[in-house]
């Protein structure tokens, strides 16, 4: 059997819109950090959006928990385990549907999901969860396991800096 090489995917659909680091398998150090500043920006401009909208939205109150709990829960912890259950998602919808559409539909679940702690959430996170969802579709070429390791990290920086601010509000300023 032949091994066949990692493609660049995405370029005839919508996702064409997203930098091609982002579409092939090929530099994951490339990838991760251009991933990670367009969820990011893109999280915080939809969050922007949605506290104008909604100014009075419900925050997280979280229990009195050490730092580094906050830490590795919310920044190591979710997002390997929401980036497994993701792959898996992806790959069983991948059966019946067309990549592009599985990807789409994986954050809009992802956005319900995240809802249902804070209903407004799911408007700022379906985009981050459409980068992360791209990046496994395309690394997974790869294996699955290579797939879940560049969403997570991914992920990981994103929540990075959340955790951060909920660990330390000192230092960060109010959440709320």
């Amino acid at each position: 059997m032949v091994a066949t090489q990692p493609l660049r995917l995405f370029d005839d659909t919508f996702l064409k819109i997203l930098p091609s680091p982002l579409r092939e398998p090929r530099r994951a150090w490339l990838a991760i950090p251009i991933a990670w500043l367009l969820s990011f920006t893109g999280s915080i401009a939809l969050a922007l959006l949605v506290q104008r909208i909604v100014p009075d939205a419900q925050t997280i109150d979280l229990p009195k928990l050490p730092p580094w709990v906050i830490i590795v829960a919310f920044a190591m912890f979710s997002p390997i385990v929401e980036s497994i259950l993701m792959g898996l998602l992806l790959r069983l919808m991948m059966r019946w549907v067309d990549p592009s559409v599985a990807i789409l539909i994986s954050a809009v679940v992802w956005g319900i999901l995240h809802s249902l702690q804070i209903p407004v959430w799911g408007l700022a996170i379906w985009w981050p969860f459409l980068i992360f969802s791209t990046l496994f579709v395309v690394w997974q070429q790869r294996g699955f396991w290579t797939g879940v390791g560049v969403a997570a990290a991914t992920h990981a920086l994103q929540n990075l800096g959340p955790s951060l601010a909920m660990a330390y509000p000192h230092l960060f300023g109010s959440l709320g």
